[in-house]
């Protein structure tokens, strides 16, 4: 009976787990995109929550948010607004809120998704 048991719930974890699994992989497009699609996009990813940390610690020093040539006057990010054939842009709400949105600039990634960012850090495909 204990055996019966364990291997019940054996099943139902491993079913849970799977279940867990193909809901976020058919979730995210990310999924069937290609190698190389899926290596830039993981890259926008963390360059979109580093320039959220960013935003974050430019609101602590200066109690609002910045743009993206602001953010590098105080040193607070490398790089220029073009990475990884997407163009980074930011809209600022004063000390309210700040989106950050990476959309496709380069023709070879025509159908690649936008992501973007927000002040609760959150990155979103649109």
């Amino acid at each position: 009976m204990r055996s019966v048991a364990t291997i019940l719930g054996l099943v139902v974890t491993l079913g849970g787990s799977y279940f867990v699994y193909s809901t976020y992989m058919t979730r995210s497009n990310l999924a069937q995109a290609p190698p190389q699609q899926q290596i830039d996009v993981v890259g926008i990813r963390s360059e979109l929550l580093v320039i959220g940390q960013a935003e974050r610690q430019y609101l602590v020093t200066h109690a609002t948010y910045a743009t993206l040539e602001q953010l590098q006057q105080e040193n607070l990010l490398t790089g220029g607004a073009d990475r990884r054939g997407y163009i980074f842009s930011v809209a600022v709400d004063a000390s309210r809120g700040f989106t950050i949105t990476a959309t496709p600039s380069d023709p070879d990634r025509a159908g690649w998704p936008t992501l973007a960012i927000d002040q609760t850090m959150q990155i979103t495909e649109r």
